[in-house]
C-alpha cells in the first residue's frame, strides 16, 4: 500500500505513472490539503495527437478525478518555434494557418477525456500565443535571460543528441525551453497553477519552469514526468508498420484503433491496462496472469476499454463486432477500412502490390513488393502468388467487395463503384 497521502499520488505510482517528482513529499503534501492545479502542454504539429500522448491525457485525466484541476495548454506559440527534444533534426515550419487548424482538430479529443467548465476542479484549456506572440523581445531578455547559463543548456539530453552527432540545432529551437519555462511562471501568475507534468523528454525543459518560478516569483511549484514508454520489444508507442495510431477518427478509423490495442504483445497487457483503462488494480493482476490463448482475451478487454474511452461505446462494440466476424467467424466485417475502385480500374485490372497501397496496408510499391514475396499480401484469405497478379472484378463477392489483408492482422475491403 502506498505510504502517500493523497489519492492523486497514490494512484499514479499505483499505476506507474510517475518517473520523476521535483518534491514528492510536498506534493503529496498540497494534493492532500487542497486542490492542485497541474498543466501539460501540447504542440499544434499534426491535425490529431497519437498514442504516444495518451499517457499524458491519463495523467490530466486522473489528477481531475482524483480532485484537482487540470490545465490543457495548447502551444500556439512555442509550436512556431519547435521542441528539440527527441528529435535528430528541426521540425518542419508550420504557418500560424497550419497550427490553428491543428489545434481545432486536436481540442476534440479532449473533451473524451476530461470535464471542462468553470467549477473548482473543471478543466480549461489555455494557448500559450496569447502571451508568447506579445513579449518584447529586448524585455524578455532583460528580465529572464540571466536566469538561464548556456553551460546547462547544454547538458540538456535534447541538446546534446544534436550537437554529439553534429547536427545543427538552431538558435531558434535553442529558445524552447526557455519559453516553456516562461509559460510555467505565467500559468502560475494566472491561475495558480503548481505543477507542470509531462513525458521524460521534458524533465529539463520542466525544471526550468519550476526554477525560474521560484527565482523570479520565490513560488514553489513542481514537476512529475511519466515513464518514456516503449513496448517490451523495444518499439516506440504510437507509431505502426502503417503510421502512427492517431487519437482522432478522421485520422485513423476506430476499427483501426481497436486492432493496435488488440496487438499488443503479451508482456505488455498488464502495464497498458493499469496505464490506459481505469478498471480496478485487481481486475488487471487477474488478467495480466492469462496464458496462452487466454492472454487474447485480456487483450480484448484492453482494446475495448481503451476504444471506448477514446471513441465512444458504439464505436467500440462495433470494432469488437466487426473483429469477431472477421478472424472468429471468417466473415466480412461492417467496420473494415474499405477503398473505394471503379469497375473499370477493375477490368483492366489492379496490380496486387498497388492494391495494397491503395488499401492503405502498405506505405509504399516497395514494401507491398516485399510483403507478398514473403507470402503475407493476400485477396480474399488467399496469398497472391506474384506482386503483378491483378485484382479485377472476378475476385469481387456477391455483394460487390474483395478482402485484401497484411499478415493474419491487417484487412481492408475493396468495393468496386
Amino acid at each position: 500500500m502506498s505510504e502517500h497521502k493523497s489519492d492523486f499520488l497514490k494512484t499514479v505510482i499505483e499505476r506507474g505513472y510517475m518517473h520523476q517528482c521535483t518534491d514528492l513529499a510536498e506534493l503529496d503534501n498540497q494534493a492532500a490539503q487542497g486542490v492542485v492545479t497541474a498543466y501539460i502542454g501540447f504542440d499544434c504539429t499534426a491535425p490529431s495527437l497519437h498514442v504516444g500522448s495518451l499517457l499524458p491525457i491519463m495523467m490530466l485525466r486522473t489528477l481531475q478525478k482524483t480532485g484537482h484541476k487540470p490545465i490543457v495548454l495548447m502551444g500556439g506559440g512555442t509550436t512556431l518555434v519547435g521542441d528539440p527534444s527527441g528529435k535528430d533534426e528541426s521540425r518542419k515550419m508550420l504557418t500560424e494557418a497550419d497550427i490553428q487548424a491543428n489545434m481545432d482538430s486536436i481540442k476534440q479529443v479532449f473533451a473524451k477525456f476530461l470535464t471542462f467548465g468553470d467549477g473548482p476542479t473543471d478543466a480549461v484549456m489555455v494557448n500559450n500565443a496569447d502571451w508568447l506572440k506579445g513579449l518584447n523581445y529586448i524585455d524578455f531578455l532583460r528580465d529572464f535571460g540571466p536566469h538561464f547559463t548556456i553551460n546547462r543548456m547544454l547538458s540538456y539530453d535534447s541538446v546534446k543528441l544534436r550537437l554529439d552527432r553534429e547536427q545543427p540545432l538552431t538558435f531558434l529551437e535553442f529558445n524552447y525551453m526557455i519559453l516553456q519555462a516562461y509559460d510555467f511562471l505565467e500559468l502560475n501568475r494566472r491561475t495558480g497553477c503548481a505543477l507542470q507534468m509531462g513525458g521524460s523528454d521534458q524533465w529539463g525543459n520542466i525544471v526550468n519552469g519550476v526554477e525560474l518560478t521560484r527565482r523570479v516569483d520565490g513560488k514553489e511549484v513542481f514537476g512529475l514526468t511519466t515513464p518514456l514508454l516503449t513496448t517490451s520489444s523495444g518499439a516506440k508507442m504510437g507509431k505502426t508498420a502503417a503510421g502512427a495510431v492517431w487519437l482522432n477518427a478522421e485520422q485513423l478509423s476506430p476499427y483501426d484503433y481497436w486492432q493496435y490495442w488488440r496487438n499488443t504483445e503479451d508482456a505488455d497487457v498488464g502495464r497498458f491496462l493499469r496505464l490506459f483503462t481505469e478498471l480496478p488494480i485487481d481486475e488487471i493482476e487477474r488478467l495480466e496472469k492469462l496464458e496462452g490463448q487466454e492472454i487474447n482475451e485480456a487483450k480484448k478487454i484492453l482494446a475495448d476499454e481503451t476504444t471506448r474511452m477514446c471513441h465512444g461505446e458504439e464505436a467500440a462494440k462495433a470494432a469488437h463486432a466487426t473483429a469477431q466476424k472477421t478472424f472468429e467467424q471468417g466473415q466480412l466485417g461492417d467496420d473494415l477500412p474499405t477503398i473505394e475502385v471503379t469497375k473499370a480500374e477493375l477490368e483492366q485490372g489492379i496490380p496486387a502490390f498497388a492494391a495494397l497501397v491503395k488499401a492503405g496496408l502498405c506505405a509504399s510499391n516497395g514494401e507491398a513488393r516485399r510483403l507478398i514475396k514473403g507470402g503475407g499480401g493476400r485477396l480474399n484469405d488467399k496469398a497472391f502468388g506474384s506482386e503483378t497478379d491483378t485484382v479485377t472484378l472476378a475476385d469481387l463477392n456477391a455483394d460487390g467487395v474483395a478482402k485484401l489483408s497484411a499478415g493474419k492482422k491487417r484487412h481492408a475491403l475493396l468495393r468496386a463503384i
